[in-house]
């Protein structure tokens, strides 16, 4: 009787001890991998940054800091500036959030609080979809639609309203092209809605249902448990997702590089054409010999946007952890 015990024992320890030598040696390779995955992502982008920088090198040595708040882009005279580029990808992307929180707020607001579940489901399927879109459509939809609509009917009584306005009517001058900042804009704003609105309707389904019904039992309405309960308790994630969407914006290059015009010109009216960093780099970068001053001014741009990348996400990041202390 006890030699069987003992040889059940061992027979039941033995695949125990087969296990643990497997996880022995399964666990650090396991771990390693992880290491490894994690180390690859900071070596990648280590990588970018070095060679964005050492590329465009050359062209800070030649212009200096001056490179960054000169207006001039002339590749005859080799005379080149990044302040249009820049200026027109904050100004086009800041108007690209403005116009898309709040119709963010609005979609969500509704998906959560208001749609019946037979007509949330397809329009959650089309955010989903509209985010799937390639930019390149979106670019071709701007300049054969949106373009002729702003210079046929937005534009001239924009012009006409708003023109002759002291300080503001600097925003409205010019003549309807059609493409240009704002419409750059808006096409940035279409595209980084179906990202700002899921992250929305994400956060604003997962403030307990405790909450809105304490809020409702007290005798509060629908938009002020939405004002008071839902968006405080979800405002967090929403700034992340509002600096995703500006983010998105920033470093969009085809749909930008169809409808803003493409003009080195600086001018504070939204109708007057732009450029950005991405567009100028997608117009330009064909026609840069290798090792032209040039293509280094061109590389040196997208360093640029990448410093400016990088400054939006740590803007982010303060504003989501004094939201959180």
């Amino acid at each position: 009787m006890d030699a069987t015990v003992d040889s059940l024992k061992g027979g039941g320890s033995q695949p125990i001890h087969l296990a643990r030598r497997r996880g022995a040696i399964s666990d650090p390779i396991f771990v390693g991998l992880l290491w490894a995955s994690g180390i690859f992502v900071l070596i990648l982008l280590g990588l970018i940054i070095t060679e964005l920088f050492k590329g465009g090198l050359p062209a800070l040595q030649h212009f200096g800091l001056d490179f960054i708040w000169t207006a001039s882009w002339n590749p005859v005279t080799e005379k080149y500036g990044a302040l249009v580029m820049i200026y027109g990808t904050i100004f086009s992307a800041v108007i690209a959030v403005v116009v898309a929180l709040p119709l963010s707020f609005g979609i969500a607001f509704f998906l959560t609080e208001i749609a019946p579940p037979a007509l949330k489901r397809p329009i959650g399927v089309a955010i989903q979809l509209l985010a799937a879109v390639p930019s390149i459509i979106f670019g071709m939809w701007g300049f054969f639609i949106i373009v002729p609509l702003m210079a046929a009917y937005v534009q001239p009584p924009l012009i006409d309203w708003l023109g002759g306005i002291p300080l503001i009517g600097l925003l409205f001058q010019g003549p309807p092209l059609g493409s240009g900042m704002l419409t750059a804009g808006l096409i940035l704003a279409v595209m980084i809605l179906p990202y700002i609105t899921s992250m929305f309707v994400e956060t604003l389904e997962s403030v307990p249902a405790m909450l809105k019904e304490s809020a409702y039992g007290v005798g509060c309405t629908t938009y002020e448990v939405y004002k008071n309960v839902s968006v405080p308790y979800g405002r967090t994630a929403m700034v992340g997702a509002v600096m995703l969407g500006l983010g998105r914006a920033l470093g969009e290059t085809m749909a930008v590089t169809f409808v803003i015009g493409n003009a080195t010109r600086l001018s504070a009216s939204l109708f007057a054409p732009g450029a950005t960093i991405a567009s100028t780099i997608a117009n330009e970068f064909p026609e840069a010999p290798i090792g032209s001053l040039k293509l280094t001014s061109l590389l040196e741009l997208g360093f640029i946007l990448f410093v400016i990348s990088f400054i939006v996400l740590a803007l982010s990041r303060a504003l989501i952890r004094s939201r959180m202390d």
